[in-house]
């Protein structure tokens, strides 16, 4: 049986821990290498317990996975070209950076950019991916099983969704923590206590996600289950969705999110 393919990380931040730590796990007959200038105590232990190859000299990689911040891909990219040869497959979760703009700073065609977002931390996560035409199924297969620690994974989908994505599931999670946010403060200001104003939110949140995910029924029909006509809910409701409330707000937000995505695929150039 062929030895698995070298794999080559490049950036062990939240994602790229968490995908390295979801690989070591699964146990993956990979040898894997970790490419980071300042690793955590986690990926130190790693490093000394022989279980991955920390900082060596550049070499070709079966499979290249590159997880730094867009904004710095420019600058790592030539440092890290060594890791591509004309045979290695290159994973990019990186926002904005377009597949061509990676195979040409790269040099190789072999290519797929993923986005995930951060309940990956916790294998909590949806990721998108798309590939550059020349792939092969078991190229795709090989990214899904990449990528599967950080929990769903979609793809491949055409490269014009991704900005789209990113914009949806990417920043998602923010928007979420913001809605918990918001309806704690407004809790304080009707008189909760600050501790219990926050532990209700956030309960609230966690508990209508779980819902949501253990539901047959959509979110629409789980919004109408909870709204009685004339009641409270609907009280609220009438002004979250007028016409300047909540589905306005996150289609602008949604908008400026992907406007943003396509801006670091110039800055990338």
């Amino acid at each position: 049986m062929a030895a698995a393919p070298s794999l080559v990380l490049v950036g062990a931040g939240r994602m790229g821990a968490a995908l390295a730590r979801g690989w070591l796990n699964a146990k993956s007959k990979r040898q894997i290498t970790i490419v980071e200038p300042t690793p955590s105590d986690e990926v130190a232990s790693w490093a000394a317990a022989g279980k991955v190859t920390l900082n060596p000299a550049a070499a070709p990689a079966g499979i290249l996975v590159v997880a730094v911040k867009p904004q710095q891909f420019a600058q790592v990219a030539e440092a890290i070209r060594g890791f591509a040869g004309p045979k290695t497959l290159v994973v990019s979760i990186m926002a904005g950076v377009r597949i061509a703009q990676l195979s040409r700073r790269l040099d190789t065609a072999r290519i797929a950019r993923a986005m995930p977002n951060t309940p990956g931390a916790i294998g909590q996560g949806v990721t998108v991916f798309c590939a550059a035409p020349g792939l092969s199924a078991a190229d795709n297969e090989t990214v899904r099983s990449l990528l599967a620690p950080l929990g769903e994974v979609h793809g491949p989908v055409d490269e014009g969704l991704m900005s789209a994505v990113t914009a949806l599931s990417g920043s998602g999670p923010a928007y979420l923590f913001l809605l918990a946010e918001s309806m704690a403060e407004a809790g304080e200001s009707e008189g909760l206590p600050r501790a219990l104003a926050q532990r209700l939110a956030r309960r609230t949140v966690e508990g209508a996600a779980a819902l949501l995910a253990a539901s047959e029924d959509g979110p629409e029909a789980l919004r109408r289950a909870v709204t009685s006509p004339g009641g409270t809910t609907q009280a609220a409701l009438d002004i979250l969705m007028d016409t300047g409330g909540m589905p306005r707000l996150l289609r602008d937000a949604l908008r400026a999110a992907a406007t943003r995505d396509r801006q670091l695929s110039k800055e990338a150039d």
